[in-house]
């Protein structure tokens, strides 16, 4: 609404004053609203304080510790000052150090290496340059390791055991993992069992003392009982639960990195790395142990995580160190593994550390809102029928079951009297217990720790709990095109050299020997993948690794005759400009000669083709680029892009060697205007199978799909086209279809006015994918970003839920993220949405089902006490209630699978109606006046709580599907539902029919158990009929919010209108 009121006239100045204000107070007001993203600890202290909680240690578990998170900020810092202090320590002892290394001889305990432990922990920790020369650099200290550059260290497992052995796992020590005893210490916390517990040894002392060790214990221990079975079932729940975040916490920590071994590049968990172990760097990557650079161009670290310092810090042989958990900011090399695990900064910083930080998420803390709404009344409820019946005992008008006073001033013993003061006191706590809904929040984390486990599955690793719900709330999703809509699977389809079409695309015979050459040499030098060949020269195809597009590429280099190692081997290297996403293209420049260097550019064929005055004729002569020719080149790359192929040029220049600045390298912009066009090709990466329906599923959910990329607008177009997102009836003009130098060129205004209109933005960078992002949220938006690259983190990090990818993703970006797609697959986003909504859907039902379960206990207690003195409902049954209520209903309906739509019906007023009628007719009713008094009450009583226990298990199954008709849809799938009402039910028969004397009850025979059952049955007909009464559209959070006219108010419409759908 907020967007709306904006897009008409402006509002004068003491009206949006008024508003700032009214909205100002309006969020002191209410605690408990906190952001889905970065909450401030002030407004996370505020909830806290404001929150009724009975049980701290259980209900604050899975939050933020904000103690602890200032002690662990407050050691981060002094490991980073210890970061920051090795170089000022190394400057000023070097000379000692150095002179302190030769003296002493490389010998280990195990002779297999002649470098131990001590002296390369010290190597890595102070970063001395005078000690890495000693030991003749980073090649002898290769030597020394046992290590090779090119071939890395053997893959045998017991060569890497040995290793492991002598310097460490990349490991570091980790939380010990608490046990169940824990968690019970916790669950017994709780304020209200304290007092139960307390007043039942009071009440098991008394009763023995006056009706003897044979009678006297029933009351006491059957409250004993009753708390000590509440405590095993909270416990066990919530341990079960820790498991589950242990795990999940587990996998996040598991990053996956390439290593270098036997010679071939593969794939390894960051814990497996090993000293001595080649590893290959590039952007976004994270530095996975300490480690020394063997051979890096343009590489930039940033260190600020060690040293605290945002300051890229570039390593060449001058500075070669580096340190573990730090980020590659640019530029692309390789680095010998010197130090692992905690012998290194990162992992002296992580042990400490290794903590699970907790989170609390917005649904929850609105939740604690509405328990401590709940608990107040539900304690002026208990208060209030406490005095009732403390009165009535007191004054003499509570009656026994055989209708005689409980109580006679002056004659009821005073050990009587504090019995009946105690037994009074027991059913008060025991209501407070019902009447505050200690699980309702905890009930949150049940479902979330659910859908995560779940949602692994579907291949969606949960890094942020908040973003499961906010992922329910998106509006809009802005997903990348390679590997998310598309399979990422690409190969050269087309390809034009000498402007002549190559067919098949791989016959270059019919071309210069010296276009050949001079195009394999681009693709052999710039590529940051690398091509491995059998040693043997086998019959095996070779392995190429990279990114999609340079295995497609080096593929097909290889296709056309390219010799990978030989070609590389025949000139070296002088300058590389990595690929960059503002640009599109990267650069390299190779020493071919001592008289002839080549620049090579390789990128996105219209931009480079911009660049290009001249290209090179079939025969290798160079001809002048002229407007025929340019427009000839720049209609086969449309007709390649509207063929949904991604088109990439190769370009070079000549340079002269003199002209190259040797002392000032780094530094040397590659020329990249004068260039030579020397070919063209398309690269087809199909579109995954089931992203159409997806796409139309998002649409029919309410949420737009947009297509954000860096490739060219026509390829976007084609591609959009053929996943959905864009139909043959859509505009295909801007704003509908804009490039993305255009949208960054217009003004905020411009910009935010046709934000909602984009479908596809193709050449974008991630600035102008970051711009969208921002519109569409000032637009009102909760924006879902998918990226992989690290220019992606700002876009990623500003968006309300950022979705990285798992596979393609650089580890910049997913820490950037809140949730990883682990199979990069556009389908799992869409099934995150649906996740998302479920949380909702879930948390709404059990909802329903509290309220219905409270408002029930509740009124019949309090009705009953105040008009005749008694409850029909004692301590014992109200903790089994609660025990079906909070820990076992919460389990039941936490763990439905994802549902879209919402609404609620509350068939409580039945319930009430009913018990309360059978509580005061039930005598007549049920035909019990030839029974004796006493039996008769007890009777009643049974029946009452026996129907009041089954009300709620029925009430389970409309609680399930409250939008449906059909509530037994999927109910056998549901294995854990299935399970706790069947054993709910078991228990409860079994309770009725044996262990009368733990709870006051008498065995019911046949009728009046089929007269429980049959009116338990009558909510199922009376909640389907309810379903026919239309409901104003109205979201779930204005029930509980005080505030109302909110900026984010909109966002929570579109949720409920998008699960309408």
């Amino acid at each position: 609404m907020a967007s709306g009121t904006t897009g008409s006239s402006p509002p004068q100045p003491p009206t949006e004053q008024e508003e700032q204000a009214v909205e100002g107070a309006e969020e002191a007001q209410d605690e408990f609203d906190i952001p889905s993203k970065n909450s401030p600890h002030d407004r996370l202290r505020r909830w806290r304080q404001a929150a009724l909680v009975l049980n701290a240690s259980r209900r604050f578990r899975y939050t933020l510790d904000l103690e602890k998170e200032e002690e662990k900020e407050n050691l981060r810092r002094m490991m980073r000052a210890h970061a920051q202090a090795v170089f000022l320590f190394k400057e000023a002892g070097q000379k000692n150090l150095g002179e302190s290394y030769t003296r002493i001889k490389l010998e280990t305990r195990s002779q297999r290496f002649p470098i131990d432990l001590k002296k390369l922990t010290m190597l890595n920790r102070d970063h001395d340059v005078i000690i890495l020369q000693e030991v003749g650099g980073v090649k002898g200290l290769s030597g020394l390791l046992k290590s090779n550059f090119d071939k890395g260290v053997s893959p045998d497992e017991d060569e890497l055991l040995q290793r492991r052995d002598v310097f460490g796992t990349n490991t570091y020590p980790s939380k010990k993992r608490r046990s169940i005893w824990r968690f019970v210490f916790e669950a017994c916390q709780d304020l209200t069992l304290v007092i139960l517990m307390v007043a039942a040894a009071i009440s098991l002392s008394l009763g023995m003392a006056t009706e003897g060790l044979k009678d006297g214990w029933y009351d006491g221990g059957s409250i004993f009982f009753a708390v000590f079975l509440v405590i095993f079932v909270t416990a066990t729940s919530d341990y079960k639960q820790s498991l589950q975040f242990q795990h999940l916490n587990e996998e996040k920590q598991n990053i996956q990195v390439e290593v270098i071994r036997g010679g071939k590049r593969i794939g390894a968990s960051i814990f497996d790395l090993v000293v001595g172990d080649v590893v290959p760097l590039k952007i976004g990557d994270q530095v996975p142990a300490d480690g020394i650079l063997i051979s890096g161009h343009s590489l930039a670290i940033d260190e600020s995580s060690m040293t605290g310092e945002s300051k890229i810090v570039h390593k060449d042989q001058k500075a070669p160190f580096l340190m573990s958990g730090c980020k590659v900011a640019d530029g692309y090399g390789s680095m010998l593994v010197t130090g692992v695990g905690i012998n290194t900064e990162w992992g002296m910083l992580m042990a400490n550390l290794s903590e699970d930080i907790g989170e609390e998420t917005p649904l929850q803390v609105r939740l604690n809102g509405v328990a401590t709404l709940i608990g107040i009344v539900g304690m002026l409820v208990a208060g209030a029928v406490l005095i009732v019946l403390w009165i009535r005992y007191f004054t003499g008008h509570t009656k026994n079951l055989d209708g005689t006073t409980q109580f006679l001033a002056g004659t009821t013993g005073v050990k009587q009297g504090f019995m009946g003061a105690i037994r009074i006191l027991t059913v008060a706590v025991t209501i407070v217990v019902v009447a505050v809904p200690e699980g309702l929040p905890l009930a949150v984390t049940l479902t979330l720790a659910y859908s995560m486990r779940k949602m692994m599955r579907d291949k969606a690793l949960v890094r942020r709990l908040s973003s499961c719900e906010t992922m329910g709330s998106a509006t809009t999703i802005c997903s990348d095109k390679t590997g998310t809509l598309t399979m990422n699977k690409m190969t050269v389809v087309e390809a034009y050299m000498g402007g002549k079409k190559l067919d098949p695309c791989d016959n270059a015979g019919t071309m210069c020997t010296s276009v050949t050459s001079l195009l394999i040499e681009g693709i052999a030098h710039n590529t940051t993948g690398t091509v491995f060949l059998p040693e043997d020269g086998g019959a095996a195809e070779a392995e190429v690794t990279g990114s999609p597009t340079e295995k497609a590429i080096l593929s097909w280099g290889l296709m056309i005759g390219m010799d990978f190692k030989n070609v590389r081997s025949k000139s070296s290297v002088i300058r590389v400009l990595p690929f960059n996403s503002e640009k599109k293209c990267g650069g390299v420049a190779v020493q071919v000669s001592d008289a002839e260097v080549h620049i090579h550019w390789k990128g996105a064929a219209e931009l480079l083709l911009a660049s290009c005055r001249s290209w090179l004729s079939p025969d290798g002569s160079v001809q002048p680029m002229n407007s025929v020719k340019h427009s000839e080149f720049k209609k086969l790359i449309d007709d390649m892009a509207v063929s949904s192929l991604r088109c990439v040029a190769f370009a070079y220049c000549p340079w002269e060697p003199k002209m190259v600045p040797t002392e000032s390298l780094d530094k040397w912009k590659l020329p990249e205007d004068d260039l030579t066009l020397i070919g063209v090709v398309g690269i087809k990466d199909p579109c995954r199978p089931g992203v159409r329906n997806a796409v139309q599923l998002c649409r029919t959910a309410g949420v737009k799909v947009r297509m954000v990329t860096g490739d060219n607008v026509e390829t976007a177009k084609a591609i959009a086209l053929e996943c959905g997102i864009l139909d043959a009836k859509d505009a295909v003009s801007e704003p509908n279809i804009i490039e993305g130098k255009v949208f960054r060129e217009m003004s905020e205004t411009a910009r935010e006015d046709i934000a909602n209109k984009i479908t596809v933005m193709g050449r974008s960078s991630p600035s102008d994918k970051l711009l969208l992002v921002q519109c569409l949220k000032r637009r009102g938006h909760v924006v879902a970003v998918t990226g992989d690259g690290t220019n992606d983190a700002p876009a990623l990090h500003e968006a309300d839920i950022g979705l990285s990818m798992g596979i393609s993703g650089t580890e910049v970006a997913k820490e950037s993220s809140d949730i990883i797609i682990l199979d990069d697959d556009f389908t799992s986003v869409v099934k995150v949405v649906r996740w998302g909504r479920s949380v909702y859907a879930n948390i709404q039902k059990f909802i329903q089902f509290q309220l219905t379960v409270n408002v029930a206990a509740l009124v019949i207690n309090v009705v009953a006490a105040v008009s005749s003195g008694d409850v029909p409902l004692n301590a014992v049954e109200l903790l089994w209630v609660n025990l079906i209520m909070d820990t076992l209903g919460a389990l039941a309906l936490a763990t439905e699978p994802p549902t879209d739509n919402l609404m609620k019906r509350h068939p409580a007023l039945y319930q009430i109606a009913v018990l309360l009628i059978f509580n005061f007719d039930g005598k007549r009713i049920l035909r019990l006046q030839n029974q004796s008094r006493e039996h008769a009450d007890k009777t009643k009583n049974t029946f009452v709580f026996n129907a009041f226990v089954f009300c709620q298990i029925f009430n389970e199954f409309n609680a399930r599907k409250p939008e449906e008709k059909n509530i037994f849809k999927g109910v056998t799938k549901n294995h854990l539902f299935v399970a706790i009402v069947g054993a709910t039910t078991v228990l409860q028969i079994l309770l009725i029919e044996f262990l009368g004397k733990f709870f006051d009850t008498v065995r019911l025979n046949w009728r009046l158990w089929l007269l429980s059952i049959a009116i338990a049955a009558v909510s199922w007909p009376l909640a389907y009929l309810g379903k026919f009464i239309p409901v104003p559209v109205r979201p779930f959070q204005s029930y509980f919010k005080r505030c109302s006219c909110r900026r984010r108010r909109r966002p929570h419409q579109d949720e409920e209108q998008g699960g309408k759908s």
